[in-house]
């Protein structure tokens, strides 16, 4: 039963500074609100308006143990229910968040100063979507008969691995937590996450939401920074698998750590999507499908935004052309507005970061730079992290532009002749997590998608994360997959055989 000590309303509510607030200085372990061992925290700030929204729990390594303790203790009876009524519970889940949904919503865009209309709401939906798709995995929990000998029966079964470490970032924390919680509960792991310090409150009501529904000790969240609170969850002994979702840098000191203990590590790491744009595309559908693809109204915050379009030479001027038309009458401005399709960056040290890369491709030899949509006007939002989008023409393949992640609204568009030196350019890149092609011809279309190094790659569209189809990249991008089934039966669990000799 959920303990409520600390007071977070029990209906939705549309105050998303008063639920700030009301979430302030708690991590939730063992179905329950609790302070961190320490008493420390840090301010969580609205990228909007440069506020103080409320103070989050900064977990350490005394915070960790605590939590996978709980986790653990709780994981054998978990995982002794039976499977299906398991998914039924996370399942049971999604309507609850379903009835949050605008609250969630609201409360994401105060943290992380995404667009409501075109983001938050996107995405506090699409966390009730996972859970309906994983929680009716339960069955597929299945094992083999594998022939061995007449007098043998010889059969596999699928067991979960334990308690789950769980680290998050900032840019979708929803729908990356939802990935990794639903088929690992599912699965029969319980689940300690670490959240993103520049958002760790919306995660944290609906770790709360979903306790209401779940035993205690299943699900888990911590709030703290990666030296702190994220390397001791990785290294705790209790924990028996690892998915992580960020930076390469990172991903390398967490792949490198889970060596060290011999356990499962998933790994997302981001990208430089690749689009090729061929001139039999249809034009008008295309450009909606860059401004989509680059994730604009993300403020291009995404690992699968569009950085690197490549434009077929008798297209390329008119597709420029069009492109930043489109971007330019994109509203920029307060992530609550509905009126706003683009939102602010996550912090200052990203806005920093950001900003530098779009100095250094304006003051490269050759280079264009066009920025476009307009910095909000309104006086309480002129301290807010807003940055133009821009899009960049003429720079050189060797460029930082072009071969870093930016993760900002910053794409890079280049023509071409041929479609195998396009290839080549395409592929030439650390990163291969996703990629799009927009042409008519398909047998070209569908040759390119085969040799494109990508871990997803669409045609004539390029959508987000959808549950029931495998994501995961290749190269520098990561290891494993993440939201299909194959995601839970190959990442949360693992195969024992069992052998009967019966003669």
């Amino acid at each position: 039963m959920l303990d409520h000590p600390h007071a977070t309303p029990e209906a939705p509510t549309l105050d998303e500074r008063a639920l700030a607030t009301a979430l302030a200085q708690r991590h939730f372990i063992g179905g329950r609100f609790v302070p961190p061992v320490a008493g420390a925290s840090f301010a969580v700030i609205n990228p909007a308006t440069g506020q103080e929204i409320a103070r989050a729990a900064e977990g350490d390594a005394a915070d960790v143990d605590v939590a996978v303790q709980n986790a653990a203790a709780a994981q054998k009876s978990w995982a002794r229910m039976p499977a299906r009524k398991r998914g039924a519970l996370v399942a049971q889940c999604a309507g609850l968040i379903r009835a949050h949904v605008e609250e969630l919503a609201r409360l994401i865009a105060l943290e992380t100063g995404k667009a409501l209309r075109t983001e938050s709401r996107v995405e506090a939906n699409t966390v009730a979507d996972v859970l309906e798709f994983f929680g009716g995995l339960g069955s597929e929990l299945k094992g083999e008969s594998v022939p061995f000998a007449p007098d043998v029966l010889s059969v596999t079964v699928r067991e979960p691995l334990g308690v789950v470490g769980a680290i998050i970032p900032w840019n979708v924390p929803l729908l990356l937590m939802a990935l990794k919680i639903a088929p690992a509960l599912v699965a029969g792991n319980t689940v300690v996450v670490k959240s993103a310090e520049e958002a760790p409150l919306t995660v944290l009501r609906i770790c709360e939401l979903m306790n209401r529904i779940l035993p205690p000790g299943c699900f888990n969240m911590l709030s703290g920074y990666g030296p702190e609170c994220g390397a001791p969850l990785v290294a705790h002994k209790l924990v028996r698998k690892v998915t992580f979702t960020g930076s390469v840098e990172v991903g390398r000191i967490v792949a490198r750590a889970a060596a060290d203990k011999l356990i499962p590590v998933t790994l997302e790491l981001g990208g430089k999507s690749p689009m090729l744009v061929f001139a039999d595309c249809d034009f008008e559908k295309t450009v909606t499908g860059a401004v989509t693809s680059m994730r604009f109204t993300r403020q291009g915050q995404s690992c699968t935004a569009a950085s690197r379009i490549y434009v077929e030479r008798p297209i390329f001027a008119r597709f420029v052309e069009a492109l930043a038309a489109r971007v330019d009458a994109m509203v920029m401005g307060d992530p609550l507005d509905e009126a706003t399709d683009i939102g602010t960056i996550i912090s200052p040290e990203q806005f920093a970061k950001v900003a530098a890369f779009i100095a250094e491709g304006k003051a490269t030899a050759g280079a264009s730079g066009r920025a476009c949509s307009r910095l909000p006007a309104e006086a309480g939002l002129k301290k807010g992290l807003f940055i133009q989008p821009h899009i960049f023409t003429g720079l050189p393949n060797s460029s930082r532009l072009v071969q870093q992640e930016i993760f900002g609204p910053v794409t890079c568009v280049f023509p071409f002749d041929d479609a195998e030196a396009v290839l080549a350019e395409a592929n030439d890149s650390e990163y291969g997590l996703a990629a799009s092609l927009w042409t008519n011809n398909l047998k070209q279309g569908l040759s390119l998608a085969h040799r494109l190094e990508a871990g997803l790659v669409q045609i004539n569209q390029n959508l987000v994360v959808q549950a029931n189809l495998s994501y995961g990249g290749v190269k520098s991008s990561g290891l494993g997959k993440e939201a299909s089934l194959e995601a839970m039966l190959e990442h949360f669990t693992h195969k024992k055989t069992i052998m009967v000799n019966y003669a």
